[in-house]
């Protein structure tokens, strides 16, 4: 699997269906951190995801302490807004893990602080907005990370 795209406390269904379709389509393993803002049988996850969530590659952690102490030492590229390297300058790797915070405030700051390295942004180019729907910035970054590999 070229890649690991991971959503830390994912707060809306319709955007974890489409970055699970994405994952499906890119040969991505779809990591979920809870607690989920909906259920996973939510029907609005299933409409986005449409007949394909079955066939998604999908790991469910507890919290971020399970997920982060279960892949230790992996390379990681974290995306904020907080970024100040732009993610054409993450170094792709295959199996590389992408990590996503919840839709409403990013990733905590706890995280963003432990892994100042590796933060990373998607450039904006208007003052009006202070960040991307999850699901289009997924999209960039995973088919970015597809066209270095």
């Amino acid at each position: 699997m070229p890649f690991n795209i991971v959503l830390i406390e994912p707060e809306i269904p319709n955007n974890t269906g489409n970055i699970g379709r994405l994952s499906l389509g890119t040969g991505s393993t779809l990591h979920l951190v809870k607690p989920f803002g909906f259920e996973l049988s939510d029907k609005r996850v299933k409409r986005a995801g449409l007949d394909y969530w079955q066939h998604l590659n999908v790991i469910i952690y507890e919290n971020a302490d399970d997920f982060f102490s279960q892949h230790k030492g992996k390379q990681m590229a974290f995306l904020s807004s907080h970024g100040k390297k732009n993610h054409w300058d993450i170094p792709f790797k295959d199996d590389m893990f992408f990590i996503f915070g919840k839709e409403s405030v990013g990733l905590s700051k706890s995280i963003l602080e432990k892994n100042k390295e590796q933060l990373y942004k998607i450039p904006l180019y208007s003052k009006h907005i202070r960040s991307l729907n999850i699901a289009n910035a997924v999209s960039i970054v995973v088919y970015e990370g597809l066209k270095h590999l």
